[in-house]
């Protein structure tokens, strides 16, 4: 699993001109899920994002997690994470997993972060959303469950 984590004062989702989620001061994250990604991979990414120590302390030094912020998180499918541009113009999504697959272990994942404490909203899956957000600092982690970066 692939992970796109946006430190955010705001964030939110639009689908078909409706907002479905809005978030105040946490993490936007987009979330790729590939071929061979297991529960495990869901349940490690889960973890590292609530706990991430990414938000500022008093004196200013990049200290604490969400859970410590008490922040909100939005979870937004992205399966071109595993877009592939190495070859030609239009990139391969060959390594993306199934939509049934990537749709169990997203909800997988955004189940582990609610139940490690931490408040979750969602985009739509399969869905054209519009993501709108404010991120703050900025501060944009990428993270791989295979540790491939």
């Amino acid at each position: 699993m692939r992970a796109v984590v946006q430190r955010t004062l705001r964030s939110s989702v639009t689908v078909d001109d409706q907002t479905i989620a809005i978030i105040d001061q946490g993490l936007t994250v987009l979330l790729g899920v590939g071929h061979g990604d297991t529960e495990e991979d869901a349940g490690y990414l889960a973890e590292k994002i609530v706990n991430l120590r990414i938000f500022s302390d008093a004196g200013g030094k990049m200290n604490l997690s969400l859970l410590d912020i008490s922040g909100e998180l939005l979870i937004v499918s992205q399966f071109t994470l595993f877009g592939d541009c190495r070859k030609g113009r239009r990139p391969s999504f060959d390594a993306a997993a199934p939509p049934q697959v990537a749709q169990q272990l997203y909800e997988k994942f955004m189940e582990r972060c609610a139940s490690l404490g931490a408040k979750v909203a969602c985009g739509k899956f399969q869905s054209e959303m519009v993501v709108a957000l404010d991120n703050h600092g900025p501060v944009t982690i990428l993270l791989d469950s295979k540790k491939n970066f």
